[in-house]
């Protein structure tokens, strides 16, 4: 029991992160968890416990109590545009984005996540998963508008430094995310956004977190970068085997 791995999620009051926080306490046999949040209502939000760490990912030294001790790290810190205020849906148009101050995706998904891998590779890690987003190729997608924050384009420029920090990775594009159950569906890898082109270009937020717990699992899983979506559930088996999952994968970005 004393050697299991202590494995750290950032981000983990998010909506992805908070589930892989609690997979990680309920794999108890196999993992030591530990949680980053930003705010202290994040932390009381997963239950307010002594492994939760509070830190602001722009700030290097504020996050370095967190990664003491660990061997793994799963980045799910994330940038979040927030409505612009005022906008009336009676009016028609479409609502604006915008970035808190200090929270824009040049400072979170790139310089944040950068000290992150900076943090693990002195704490010395053996894996890092991080979940990024399909949509990555295009410079012109949708999702770099908000806030005219370039989100993908930031978080694309983290998973390259990742790769090239010589510290064992996974890199999931996770497709659109879903709040419904997981564990039901047969899940779809794929790479340089091809599956945006078909009807599989969505996830469970549950599933994306099971795959992050079973990437720490397989060596397979490891310098590997893949995009995931799904079959919709009751039209085919759900996925079981991750080792095969994994091994279907064989792009390194």
């Amino acid at each position: 029991m004393a050697n299991l791995p202590t494995v750290l999620v950032t981000g983990a009051s998010g909506r992805t992160g908070q589930i892989v926080y609690k997979k990680l306490k309920e794999g108890s046999d196999k993992f030591v968890a530990k949680g980053l949040v930003r705010t202290a209502q994040g932390k009381e939000k997963i239950g307010g416990e002594a492994d939760v760490f509070i830190g602001d990912i722009t700030d290097a030294d504020s996050i370095n109590p967190a990664f003491q001790g660990i061997d793994a790290l799963v980045i799910l810190t994330s940038a979040v545009p927030k409505m612009k205020p005022g906008f009336d849906p009676t009016k028609g148009g479409r609502p604006e984005f915008i970035f808190e101050d200090g929270q824009y995706p040049e400072q979170v998904d790139w310089i944040g996540q950068k000290n992150q891998i900076d943090a693990a590779k002195v704490a010395g890690v053996k894996h890092i998963v991080v979940v990024g987003s399909m949509g990555g190729t295009n410079p012109d997608h949708p999702l770099n508008k908000l806030g005219n924050g370039n989100i993908l384009v930031w978080k694309r420029k983290a998973e390259q430094y990742l790769a090239d920090s010589g510290t064992p990775y996974t890199i999931i594009r996770a497709g659109g995310l879903l709040d419904k159950e997981g564990g039901v569906r047969e899940l779809i890898v794929g790479k340089d956004d091809e599956l945006l082109q078909t009807d599989t270009k969505t996830v469970p937020r549950a599933d994306v977190a099971e795959v992050c717990i079973q990437a720490l699992l397989f060596e397979e899983a490891k310098n590997k970068a893949f995009d995931l979506g799904s079959k919709p559930e009751g039209t085919s088996s759900p996925t079981k085997d991750f080792k095969a999952l994994f091994s279907q994968v064989t792009s390194r970005f």
